[in-house]
């Protein structure tokens, strides 16, 4: 069996983290009953080490613009990538475009040195690629290993993986200890969320599995759930058959140039625009998230004509919930996956939705030409209400049609990229980006877009500040500087105009979105430091005029590790919202760590006081595998959560994970269906995994 070889990555030396909640935690029989057995069960069992990844994802990710399903999918993806790590000296392009964080001109590089010099034999021949600086290298050792022996470009024998295939079943349930007004009434189904996850891998050749997910107040066994979970995903993936790259059967996700006719996959935010320097990508990769939206169904291929020239190709048929019209047309497509209510019940499955596309991709000495195409045909007809100023150019009809081209080259310090798409009604978009290497320290972006109002691409999704291909052009400028090793620098600033009509903007206008981050790093010790200032515009009450709206949000953090045993991260945000009635909001939080062999226990503690759901902020907090969480607080409380990791052997691991948020401002917590009659609120996360 392949595994990851050379030296030890950087990760592996680095602590998992842990805290002893504060007495408002420790008085919960809950969390004191669950240390004790999970003590018991770990006394001859040995620790995993922590995703160091995750502070690069916390890093990146800015929850008000890039949302919690994309927070979630990333972070799925990543711990995928994570647990079952490509081989660097077979990985093709398109595989190393699928980690975030490199660059066009890191990925052009590692091909290169390949090429010249053959197959890597030990992780630290990264060191020999200028481009890399210290931070990607830790990162991408992490997801990467040196494959020792030669694959062969056909189908592996069936006993070969039956022998050597490895196995994975991870199984995790979310135990609330408060009742919803939707438990009471409302919810078809009882009040615990639950999943179940199961892959098969053979090295990077073959993958198969299958995802069931279930949503607290959804029918298990019952109503329209007959077969169970509410959810399932299962796919099959072969890669490097002869001149068959990838072949996926089942759910599935697609990229394509920018994403100006087809992103299935993750999109992310400015920030990480930055780090990966706007670079395309394309690759077609099996859809095992939780997630039920933006996924396809069917197949999907790519295969390499030639050396230079590859073609992929793919179907889907799936069915999609929407909101319908009296007159059975679709009013919205409906992407939350719930189905606890009859009437949310009512909305599932009733659209079909067939998708047709593909792409043709000539790649050479550093040029890349790709044509894409996507047809998607609706059983029922796309009908928005167009009474509503901001909807009338939404997509509107039963068949779309949207087609482009990408381009760009990529050198050593220069990448140029681009696509430029038209949707079937003859509306164009297009979006251009530059970047350029100075040096090993610094590197200077610029990205341009155009989205007309008018067009229109259902599987579109790209760089923007409206967080939609439509009705936006903009100028985005990002600088990345290191001038010391301790010392690392990020700043952008990005203009936005929007033609037509917005959500809360009865007419055209314009953004401003700034931001600085530093980090400062000295032996054990690293110094945070972000601010960003967004200015929008917004209706009036009589929606007569526009008026200013300044955002001004800031964080200071002050992170400590020591000798791979204890971790800490002190943290303060604070927001203040500048408008016609003003908010701001601030959060002061603790993160501790320790690891000790066979366990690892993280923790945090946190006081938070917001004027209202404007100013409100937001904390990571880590979890159990695959299981990202970013959460959001408004009002006035504290929030506190523990959670312990323990390895039984090599082959078992067991996770909980014990939260109270308790808040100091209110006697009832949400409303509708989701009101809790109370002040707090504590949840229980159990998770485990069975590697065979």
């Amino acid at each position: 069996m392949h595994g990851r070889t050379g030296k030890k990555s950087y990760f592996c030396n680095v602590l998992d983290e842990t805290l002893n909640l504060k007495p408002i935690l420790m008085k919960s029989n809950y969390a004191k009953a669950l240390l004790c057995a999970l003590l018991t069960i770990a006394v001859s069992s040995k620790a995993q080490t922590r995703h160091l990844w995750e502070d690069y994802l916390d890093e990146v990710m800015m929850r008000e613009d890039d949302g919690e399903a994309v927070g979630e999918e990333m972070y799925e993806w990543l711990c995928e990538l994570e647990q079952h790590p490509m081989d660097i000296n077979a990985a093709s392009r398109e595989q190393l475009e699928q980690l975030p964080f490199l660059t066009a001109q890191q990925v052009e590089d590692i091909m290169v040195y390949q090429y010249r010099y053959g197959p890597m034999k030990s992780l630290s021949e990264l060191l020999m690629i200028p481009s890399l600086d210290n931070d990607r290298r830790q990162l991408l050792t992490y997801f990467i290993y040196i494959g020792r022996e030669p694959e062969q470009p056909s189908l592996p024998p069936i006993k070969d993986m039956a022998r050597y295939s490895r196995h994975e079943l991870v199984a995790a349930a979310h135990i609330p200890f408060y009742q919803r007004k939707g438990d009471r009434e409302g919810y078809l189904g009882y009040p615990y969320k639950h999943w179940l996850r199961y892959q098969l891998t053979y090295r990077d050749r073959v993958k198969l599995g299958l995802v069931a997910s279930q949503d607290a107040g959804e029918p298990f066994f019952s109503n329209r759930n007959r077969w169970g979970y509410d959810y399932y995903s299962a796919y099959l993936q072969l890669k490097q058959i002869g001149r068959l790259a990838s072949l996926v059967v089942g759910r599935y996700k697609v990229a394509m140039g920018m994403g100006m006719v087809m992103n299935s996959s993750f999109s992310m935010g400015k920030m990480a625009s930055l780090q990966n320097l706007g670079r395309p990508t394309n690759l077609i990769r099996p859809h095992a998230s939780r997630s039920e939206a933006n996924y396809l169904q069917g197949a999907a291929a790519s295969v390499n004509l030639t050396r230079h020239l590859s073609a992929t190709a793919f179907a889907s048929y799936r069915s999609m919930d929407a909101t319908l019209n009296q007159d059975g047309q679709a009013a919205t497509i409906v992407t939350s996956g719930y189905h606890r209510t009859e009437n949310e019940m009512e909305k599932k499955n009733n659209l079909k939705n067939t998708t047709l596309g593909g792409s043709l991709r000539y790649t050479a000495g550093g040029f890349h030409l790709g044509a894409n195409a996507v047809y998607t045909h609706l059983s029922r007809r796309l009908s928005p209400n167009t009474a509503i100023l901001y909807r009338q150019h939404y997509p509107q009809g039963t068949d779309f049609l949207n087609v482009s081209t990408d381009y760009g080259y990529v050198s050593h310090r220069l990448a140029l990229n681009g696509e430029t798409a038209l949707s079937g009604n003859g509306a164009l978009a297009t979006i251009n980006s530059i970047s350029l290497q100075l040096g090993g320290s610094l590197s200077i972006m610029s990205l341009q877009r155009f989205y007309s109002y008018r067009y229109a691409a259902l599987y579109a999704s790209s760089f923007s500040d409206g967080g939609r291909v439509q009705n936006e052009s903009g100028i985005y400028l990002g600088v990345n500087w290191q001038p010391m090793p301790s010392l690392k620098v990020m700043a952008y600033t990005d203009f936005a105009y929007a033609p037509w009509a917005k959500y809360q903007v009865s007419q055209s206008s314009r953004a401003w979105d700034h931001l600085l981050q530093l980090s400062y790093t000295r032996k054990h010790w690293t110094l945070g430091g972000r601010y960003r200032l967004r200015r929008r515009q917004r209706d009036n009450a009589d929606k007569t005029a526009l008026i200013p709206r300044t955002e001004h949000r800031a964080r200071l953090s002050l992170d400590y590790q020591q000798n791979g045993r204890w971790t800490s991260k002190t943290q303060l945000d604070y927001n203040y919202i500048s408008s016609q009635e003003p908010e701001q909001g601030f959060m002061v939080s603790e993160t501790l760590g320790y690891h000790w062999q066979w366990l690892r226990l993280n923790g945090g503690f946190g006081y938070f006081r917001t004027d209202g759901y404007d100013s409100r902020v937001y904390l990571y907090e880590q979890g159990p595998l695959y299981t990202y969480t970013m959460s959001q607080f408004q009002g006035k409380g504290v929030r506190g959560w523990l959670m312990v990791r323990a390895s039984v052997g090599q082959r078992l691991s067991l996770t909980t994970k014990f939260g109270v948020t308790k808040y100091l401002d209110r006697d009832v917590i949400s409303s509708s269906y989701q009101q809790i009659d109370g002040s707090s609120q504590t949840d229980l996360d159990l998770q485990i995994r069975w590697k065979f």
